[in-house]
């Protein structure tokens, strides 16, 4: 009797054991891995926001010192960054498509001041030669870089996920144990990006 019990233990969890990994064979762990993987690329981008937006008070400063006449440019620069960083987007939130466009739109109105700053610069030869300066506008330039690679991956791992969620089995995987789970939404180009700059001489 003891040995007859004893062998159905060792069956039921032996059964339990192969129903496990038959079940994480199957993808059952792929949404709730792939959303997370998502949500920390999303961080990364996140990461990468914040600390241009810490580097521009000082590139501000820095200009106003050597030219005090670009007042209008700097005030666009300051006012967009203050948009840029009230508009917040965490990983709970990425779901919903018209909070990620206000996002990205600061974001964008952002770029697009400095670059209007930057531009501004090339009329004082001793502001673009200042060390504070250069130094500055390289970790900008250093962060413009990191930001192109992280929102590179994470559109990456959103389109992992949101495949998972759009494909048979993840989608019937999702259905039944991770019903809460929505697609992602993903950056866009910004409108006429895809036109290239006027060059003058």
């Amino acid at each position: 009797m003891t040995a007859l019990l004893s062998t159905a233990r060792i069956r039921a969890a032996l059964t339990a054991m192969f129903l496990a990994f038959g079940l994480s064979a199957c993808g059952i762990n792929n949404v709730p891995t792939l959303e997370e993987q998502a949500k920390a690329a999303w961080s990364e981008v996140q990461n990468q926001y914040q600390r241009r937006a810490d580097l521009i008070p000082n590139l501000v400063e820095t200009v106003k010192g050597f030219a005090q006449q670009e007042r209008e440019v700097l005030t666009q620069v300051t006012e967009a960054r203050a948009r840029a960083t009230q508009v917040q987007v965490d990983a709970s939130t990425v779901t919903d498509p018209e909070k990620f466009r206000q996002f990205q739109e600061a974001q964008n109105q952002l770029s697009g001041a400095l670059g209007r700053l930057l531009a501004t610069v090339e009329r004082y030869p001793e502001l673009k030669s200042n060390a504070n300066f250069l130094a500055l506008q390289s970790q900008l330039e250093g962060t413009e870089n990191r930001i192109a690679v992280a929102r590179r991956d994470y559109i990456s791992t959103v389109q992992a996920y949101n495949t998972e969620l759009r494909t048979i089995p993840g989608r019937w995987i999702a259905g039944i144990l991770y019903p809460e789970a929505k697609p992602m939404e993903t950056f866009t180009a910004t409108a006429g990006s895809d036109r290239p700059p006027p060059v003058k001489f």
